[in-house]
């Protein structure tokens, strides 16, 4: 898929690398809205956001059709939770609260035809290939899938190195806000305990030669030299910028209502 082989050279090759996630709207047109903008990727939120099936599946279509990559974010890592997502069409997996190389074990057996693995392909996702044979499954499909395992507890911390490691793991994650409520610090993410957390896993990341996604202010993290970047959710960022402009245009109507009017 040229998507994913896109987005994970990038990755790979620690090129600066931006994404958006999407947990409050998906529509179709974010895609193109997202190419426009210049960004990499985008990440469906399925974990918290409440997106039809099909219309997850147009999205990823229009992603690949496009070369655009678009991960899902899916609600665990079971077996048939994986093998739908990919059914529907994704570039990769961004994988909530993974604690273990056993849980990627898991999602290993989602992904991989047998014999490697247990997946069961079908529905819109057959659309993806020229043929059927197990080597076109693997070669277009399997070889370049993004997974991204996001460290959002105390125990997933002490198995950085193995879950690092792991032949399925592209680049390690972190959720912060999960993580930092883990730690007993909840929504503390730019403080010391999650800000030592951070570190271990970019650490990690680094040791087994692998980049690493963070998600927060752009700017900052790029600071800081992170490539592989999430600015956010757009509709949070829509109702900031909403709020600079009518802050901004309050005071200068005020200002000009009490002046004569020409």
């Amino acid at each position: 898929m040229e998507a994913a082989r896109i987005l994970k050279r990038k990755i790979e090759k620690e090129i600066p690398t931006v994404g958006i996630l999407l947990t409050n709207h998906l529509w179709p047109e974010v895609i193109e809205i997202s190419i426009n903008a210049g960004l990499d990727y985008l990440v469906i939120d399925t974990e918290h956001g409440a997106f039809s099936p099909e219309l997850i599946a147009d999205v990823c279509a229009i992603g690949r059709l496009l070369n655009f990559a678009v991960l899902i974010r899916p609600i665990s890592h079971q077996i048939d939770t994986i093998r739908k997502t990919i059914d529907m069409g994704a570039c990769g997996l961004l994988l909530p609260t993974i604690q273990s190389a056993a849980n990627l074990d898991e999602v290993r057996q989602g992904i991989y035809m047998p014999p490697r693995g247990q997946r069961r392909p079908g529905g819109l996702g057959n659309r993806w290939v020229k043929n059927y044979s197990y080597e076109t499954w693997k070669n277009e499909v399997e070889d370049d899938l993004i997974v991204l395992p996001q460290i959002e507890t105390r125990q997933a911390l002490g198995q950085l190195d193995a879950i690092a490691n792991h032949e399925i793991t592209t680049a390690m994650a972190i959720g912060p806000y999960d993580l930092s409520a883990d730690l007993g610090v909840c929504a503390e993410t730019t403080g010391p305990i999650v800000g030592e957390a951070i570190q271990q896993i970019r650490l990690a990341a680094r040791k087994a030669g692998k980049n690493m996604w963070m998600i927060g202010d752009g700017p900052t993290l790029a600071k800081q030299g992170f490539t592989f970047i999430c600015i956010g959710e757009p509709m949070w960022m829509l109702q900031a910028t909403l709020r600079g402009i009518v802050q901004h245009v309050k005071p200068i109507i005020q200002e000009n209502s009490g002046k004569p009017k020409a």
